[in-house]
């Protein structure tokens, strides 16, 4: 039975991953410092004979004993909320804790798939991204201390992969939902759905003409086994091309959600706020005969259902 080591095993895509290479067969070792990371996400998991949890902050040294095949780096705070208010763990979990983990892959000849993100782009001029774009960003605004943390995440990773030989993937993700996202996550989708359902204004920054683009958890993990299983070491881009406004968006969620309370509350325009974000999947399609299947308006069903739940 193939070893998975995988980081942020607690958190959102985390957790996710983790019922993916279970259901694959893996022998799965979880591991999370649990900043942002919740063991309910992971609970099910605990009675399973091949699952192991480790409660361990990847920025320090990393030991697993044993053989292990397989490294799926996914620790980092992930919402502007989280590492504008732990910029420093933010930047540490990127750099230190990379380089732990490219050591360790090294060391027991692993291969290892790091989790970069479409913040590497910045505000983006070219549009839509593809990878072969290097990105706008500020490296001393607000946001810098993770879209840096992950552009130099990214280069030890190369770094690793042409010096020491290590099988690297690099994915980069955009704008992901779905079950077990944190409500006080302070993305655009939980707070949308957390401010519809308690009947308050659905925050939206600036004139809501920005856009995003939104990917179903599940298509999003789909992606991302099938980059771990390629032989492409590079970044690829995985997420949905499928493009909306802020405003449209929080339209959708105010439909679906139904509370006559619950209204549209516009603020100021965050610094260094990408103004649109849409992948260029080319390259998924043609290494990974990859694209993402969950339309928008199913993805979007299945998520309320889990805040409805959530939500108090």
């Amino acid at each position: 039975m193939k070893k998975v080591l995988i980081t942020g095993a607690a958190g959102f895509l985390g957790s996710h991953l983790c019922d993916r290479m279970m259901a694959e067969g893996y022998h799965v070792i979880g591991m999370d410092n649990l900043l942002t990371g919740n063991l309910e996400n992971i609970a099910h998991l605990f009675s399973e004979k091949h699952f192991e949890f480790y409660h361990h902050d990847v920025s320090k040294f990393v030991h697993v004993p044993g053989s292990l095949d397989y490294i799926l780096h996914f620790a980092s705070p992930a919402s502007p909320i989280d590492y504008l208010k732990m910029p420093i763990q933010t930047l540490k979990v990127g750099s230190l804790g990379t380089h732990n983990l490219l050591g360790l892959a090294k060391e027991k000849n692993a291969r290892i798939l790091v989790a970069s993100t479409s913040e590497v782009y910045g505000d983006p001029l070219v549009h839509p991204q593809p990878e072969s774009y290097w990105g706008h960003v500020n490296p001393v605004g607000p946001r810098g201390v993770y879209d840096e943390a992950k552009r130099f995440q990214e280069a030890i990773t190369m770094a690793y992969h042409t010096y020491h030989k290590v099988e690297t993937r690099i994915v980069r993700i955009f704008n992901t939902y779905g079950p077990r996202m944190r409500v006080e996550d302070g993305r655009v989708l939980p707070a949308f759905f957390s401010q519809a359902i308690k009947g308050e204004g659905l925050t939206i920054f600036g004139d809501g003409s920005q856009t995003r683009s939104f990917c179903y958890v599940d298509d999003l993990v789909e992606g991302i086994y099938r980059l771990l299983l390629s032989d492409y070491p590079r970044p690829v881009n995985v997420g949905n091309p499928s493009e909306i406004t802020v405003m449209d968006f929080a339209k959708e969620i105010l439909s679906m959600v139904g509370n006559p309370k619950a209204f549209i509350d516009y603020r100021p325009l965050p610094t260094d706020d990408p103004k649109q974000r849409r992948p260029d999947i080319t390259l998924a399609r043609n290494i990974l005969n990859w694209e993402p299947k969950v339309n928008r308006s199913e993805g979007l069903a299945r998520t309320y259902e889990y805040f409805k739940k959530v939500v108090n």
